[in-house]
């Protein structure tokens, strides 16, 4: 049988913010419940640290610099959001459509035109920011209720369930749910859960010296430094605020006995420092642009009974393009039949065999990342970063400095490390980038937003 397929795909949403990643605080026990009872992921990687490129990545199973998408895009600007960024892409759910399914999407799409239902999605609700200024809803079935008159935890949730209920039961089925809860601001939460959690330690958020390669900038400038366990407490309660939908997608999905036929899979767009290195944000917290362990590392949790071997806690290497492959392959779809239509490389490795127990000794043992003019190679123990146009390096052992403080790259006593692993960067960008819309031009492609790191002046921030 065909399986159906759920994404929860959160927006900001750090790997260590989550019981089962090993939070000792959070509470997280629908994805918690997920976890134990299907297979995690212990090292799961963004192709790019911030929020449009990196969904990007997992609706085309490309790069940044295959797709041309490097930044977050400012759906304010209609310049900017009336343009179709991914047109004459062959997205996930338009490939699914040809094999049979429904699909839909409720929530954050942030890939422009998010005003209207985009190609491969017979239902489209919308959800653009917080306060749902931008919301749309598109679809084949009447529509359900007013609009709230403010944030309403619960809309994507309702609209989800709508699809469940109203679509083919002839069809597999493919519903994308992207949450906004875990994006900041980090106020006006649920006050029963934010006030759970306003005693808390915090005691898993490490104290660090300050990011000392770089100044802050973008969220690390907003107010929220100046009360950090009130923006902690409410963050931890926007997760729980989730935890709580995910759990509504779940029950449904057992009240319509589909359980058993569908994947969930639940992961988040990149990760979040929350004082982390005194970094407030992702990639874009910091000018130059950062790729700290907690901007790049995502939650990626798998499961459905009876299919996937239950219980694992994989250590493998992997990331969107990889879980864009995947999902191909756990749908019965040729991943290498696309590459070959669409005349395009696709750099992502199946990990299915993975999700049914099987050992593998042909994974990679290094990760990939971008961001704009920054690249990174990232080994188990070691992590290369180098900017571009100067091609300066950042060397940075993980193991003896797993906070990232120490740049080897300035001892000069690693130059045969730095070489292999910047040899390895560039062969696997000249493999997969598009030359004309690789971040390394990033200047001379479309702007996405106002503070683009390359288009402003050395040190400049035009936020708070």
């Amino acid at each position: 049988m065909t399986p159906n397929i759920l994404v929860v795909f959160i927006d900001d949403h750090a790997q260590w913010a989550n019981g089962c990643y090993g939070n000792s605080e959070i509470r997280t026990p629908s994805i918690d419940f997920l976890a134990d009872t299907g297979v995690l992921m212990e090292n799961a990687f963004t192709p790019t640290p911030v929020c449009s490129p990196a969904r990007a990545c997992f609706f085309t199973g490309q790069l940044s610099s295959q797709h041309g998408v490097h930044d977050y895009l400012n759906t304010w600007d209609p310049r900017v959001n009336d343009r179709a960024w991914l047109a004459g892409r062959k997205i996930l759910p338009q490939i699914l459509q040809q094999h049979s399914y429904v699909t839909g999407l409720t929530g954050k799409w942030h890939l422009g035109r998010s005003f209207e239902r985009q190609p491969g999605f017979d239902y489209w609700y919308e959800v653009g920011d917080t306060h749902f200024e931008n919301e749309a809803l598109i679809g084949p079935w009447p529509e359900a209720g007013r609009r709230p008159q403010r944030y309403d935890p619960h809309a994507i949730t309702d609209r989800a369930v709508q699809f469940l209920r109203s679509r083919s039961f002839d069809h597999p089925f493919f519903l994308f749910v992207g949450y906004i809860a875990t994006h900041s601001p980090w106020t006006d939460h649920p006050e029963r859960l934010v006030a759970s959690y306003r005693d808390c330690h915090f005691r898993d958020i490490p104290t660090d010296i300050t990011y000392p390669f770089g100044r802050m900038a973008s969220e690390s400038l907003m107010s929220t430094r100046f009360t950090p366990r009130e923006a902690l407490a409410q963050y931890y309660a926007s997760v729980t605020e989730i935890d709580e939908q995910v759990g509504r997608l779940i029950d449904e999905l057992d009240t319509q006995a589909i359980r058993n036929d569908t994947l969930v899979v639940y992961t988040s767009d990149h990760g979040l420092n929350m004082g982390h290195h005194g970094v407030w944000g992702k990639g874009n917290g910091t000018k130059p642009y950062n790729m700290l362990e907690e901007s790049i590392r995502v939650p990626l949790i798998l499961n459905q009974p009876n299919t996937l071997f239950a219980g694992q806690r994989r250590s493998e290497m992997v990331n969107h393009c990889d879980l864009f492959t995947t999902l191909l392959e756990h749908a019965g779809i040729d991943a290498a039949d696309i590459s070959r239509h669409e005349s395009t490389l696709l750099p992502g490795q199946s990990f299915h065999s993975l999700l049914l127990g099987r050992n593998t000794t042909a994974w990679r043992n290094v990760i990939f990342g971008e961001y704009g003019t920054v690249r990174m190679a990232r080994t188990r123990r070691y992590k290369l970063i180098v900017r571009y146009p100067a091609e300066e390096c950042q060397l940075f052992d993980l193991d003896t400095d797993p906070r990232e403080t120490v740049d080897l790259a300035a001892e000069g006593r690693h130059r045969e490390l730095i070489d292999q692993l910047k040899t390895a960067l560039e062969k696997y960008f000249e493999t997969y980038e598009d030359p004309v819309l690789s971040g390394r031009r990033v200047a001379d492609l479309p702007s996405f937003n106002e503070e683009e790191v390359w288009r402003l002046p050395d040190g400049d921030s035009i936020w708070w």
